[in-house]
């Protein structure tokens, strides 16, 4: 990532340099969860749709440790899996959103208050910006070469209301604090980098 493109990584020190915990990240584009991985300061397990597991990428994914995920309904394979990694002290990195969009944490999905009640792992909430600012001229799909892109940490914070409750209620009720969190995050993060 650093010999594409020039990432500026902000507040890494607020990602608890042990045990278990949930990276919350925007996903405006596709190098989002990239240079997340590539600037990281401890290895990422992203849950990532199964369509990105073809040819030698699918092989190369699963040595880093990611999690195929199967978006067609509830898999249970990703799910015992990714709360797996955060029994081991490990970072899950999830997009909340679901899937690549505007990038603003405006539809959460309720996967990321799941993991966080039921495993009681703190979020960071993570803003990449500059991402999907501009297109490169050599490869369209990509950032211009050189580009600034900035990776913005937040404030670990809880997302369950501290009873211990699972019920759907309760899951609601951490989706909505984690959107505050998250959108709060979002916007001092541009004010930060003045995107």
């Amino acid at each position: 990532m650093y010999g594409l493109w020039k990432p500026r990584v902000l507040g890494a020190w607020r990602v608890p340099a042990a045990g278990p915990v949930i990276l919350a990240v925007n996903h405006a584009h596709n190098i989002d969860g990239p240079m997340l991985m590539g600037t990281a300061p401890r290895p990422v397990h992203f849950l990532i749709k199964k369509e990105a597991f073809v040819g030698p990428l699918g092989p190369f994914l699963e040595g880093i440790g990611q999690v195929k995920v199967d978006r067609s309904g509830a898999d249970r394979t990703a799910i015992t899996a990714a709360l797996q990694v955060l029994t081991d002290g490990g970072v899950l990195g999830i997009f909340p959103e679901g899937t690549r969009g505007e990038g603003d944490f405006a539809s959460l999905r309720a996967g990321l208050a799941y993991f966080a009640v039921r495993s009681g792992a703190p979020i960071v909430p993570v803003a990449v910006l500059g991402s999907s600012e501009r297109r490169g001229r050599l490869v369209k799909a990509l950032p211009p070469l050189k580009s600034r892109i900035d990776i913005v940490f937040g404030e670990a914070f809880e997302a369950g209301d501290g009873s211990g409750r699972r019920t759907r209620t309760a899951l609601d009720e951490a989706t909505v604090r984690i959107q505050k969190h998250l959108t709060a995050h979002l916007a001092d993060a541009k004010r930060l980098t003045g995107r």
